[in-house]
């Protein structure tokens, strides 16, 4: 994998309380100038982050974030919001709690309802639910990518990166076993390095939510032959 194709399955992220328009910008500069899939920023900074990429790398925003336990119309809220204002991509946190207490029916009706309500503004918005994957055993793991399935969902998303752990090679195998190709599945928490990077993208991974992109490209090669080398 060389390094532009490395570059496409990275989304750059700064969900930082303090960030600033200068930090979005120099986030934005940085997605274009390494080929990066998205640039993903708090929800404010939504149409600045739209306006700089234009059509050259999708804009992306967090709902419900990290938590997920917004009540479902401010999550639906929210989300259509986001469309409006140009985002390409939605992570939403999914409501932990409410998994956790087996109340399944209701963790799926809120992501139908999200899902609806973006794609009703914007038909290729792409959502993808967080399950948050630290909290949850390997069965529940497995319970709660079907139920993103089952919700109409684009993509199942193991970690906010402020839960108990980021993700890992097994949360990737145990989405994979339970849902197939009917999503798919992007990872997050504490991925730094290119041989990270490349073993969850070897593992099924389609993209990385990180904050160290740039460092991640680095340790590919332009030819691809050092990076191929790593996997």
């Amino acid at each position: 994998m060389n390094r532009r194709d490395l570059a496409q399955h990275l989304d750059f992220a700064n969900h930082h309380a303090d960030a600033t328009t200068s930090d979005i910008m120099a986030l934005c500069a940085a997605v274009l100038k390494h080929g990066f899939h998205s640039a993903f920023v708090n929800q404010h900074y939504v149409p600045l982050a739209k306006r700089l990429l234009r059509s050259r790398a999708s804009a992306g925003t967090v709902i419900s974030f990290p938590l997920g336990q917004d009540t479902a119309a401010a999550k639906v809220y929210a989300a259509a919001n986001a469309a409006r204002s140009g985002a390409d991509e939605l992570d939403v946190s999914m409501n932990v709690g409410l998994f956790k207490e087996r109340k399944y029916a209701l963790v799926l009706r809120e992501m139908k309802q999200v899902v609806r309500a973006a794609k009703r503004i914007k038909p290729r918005i792409l959502v993808k639910f967080i399950i948050e994957t630290g909290y949850l055993t390997d069965a529940e793991i497995m319970k709660a990518a079907r139920l993103v399935v089952a919700a109409d969902a684009d993509f199942v998303k193991t970690c906010s990166g402020y839960g108990p752990r980021g993700a890992s090679l097994n949360d990737v195998r145990l989405i994979k076993q339970a849902i197939g190709n009917k999503a798919k599945i992007k990872v997050a928490g504490g991925i730094s390095t290119t041989e990270e990077a490349l073993a969850f993208i070897k593992a099924g991974a389609h993209r990385i939510g990180t904050s160290h992109a740039p460092q991640i490209v680095k340790g590919a090669a332009g030819s691809g032959r050092s990076a191929a080398s790593k996997e």
